[in-house]
């Protein structure tokens, strides 16, 4: 079976402490129970965490919908994207398996990025590692005021912003990711072709700002 792997690369950094950490755990429940709806995602999707605050760490390997379970996340230190980004990348070479001229391997990751601040580590060295692995599509969302969606852009050109990083606006966008997982799911498993980009995936709630 051709797994569609999913990362969620998730900011746990101080400045998300209080109501948006608790959305984020919320929003991250919301769209297990909604995909494990979806008969389409329950086969295909594999969702693997992220997170990053002083260091970045996978709290959750490439897991099954059906056995994925979240665990508690506390905000706390700095913003080490690009540790994350490092991360991500090792995940990738060590968990999606290629495809061979004897069989078919995973299908290209899916990575969704949320930061509410600003990279406080050398975020370009892990840009470069990741620029060197495929994925499907990479969305970025700069949650807040706080967030820089020039950094972001550089990193992908799919980003995305919420103008305050309130429990409302942070549902709405993993309510986004939901639709955008269970459309990519549906793609491959009805066609056989991945989603590219934005523009195949559900319009985004209006709390969600495109940053061209």
């Amino acid at each position: 079976m051709r797994r569609l792997p999913v990362y969620l690369l998730l900011d746990t950094s101080g400045s998300m402490s209080g109501e948006p950490i608790e959305a984020v755990k919320n929003g991250v429940q919301v769209m297990i129970s909604s995909l494990r709806q979806n008969p389409q995602a329950i086969e295909t999707a594999f969702l693997s965490v992220i997170t990053f605050d002083s260091s970045a760490r996978q709290i959750i390997p490439l897991t099954d919908l059906s056995s994925f379970q979240m665990l508690d996340i506390k905000a706390t230190g700095t913003t080490a994207l690009g540790d994350a980004l490092k991360v991500v990348s090792n995940c990738i070479d060590s968990e999606v398996a290629t495809t061979t001229a004897e069989t078919k391997g995973d299908w290209k990751p899916l990575v969704f990025i949320m930061t509410d601040g600003i990279p406080t580590d050398d975020w370009q060295s892990g840009l470069n590692e990741f620029k060197k692995r495929k994925t499907a599509f990479t969305v970025a969302c700069a949650a807040g005021s706080g967030a820089d969606s020039s950094v972001l852009k550089q990193i992908t050109e799919n980003v995305v912003s919420l103008d305050t990083a309130d429990s409302q606006s942070i549902s709405k966008f993993f309510a986004w990711v939901t639709a955008s997982i269970g459309v990519s799911s549906t793609k491959v498993e009805d066609s056989g072709k991945e989603v590219t980009g934005l523009n195949e995936l559900p319009p985004p709630p209006s709390e969600l700002n495109i940053v061209v």
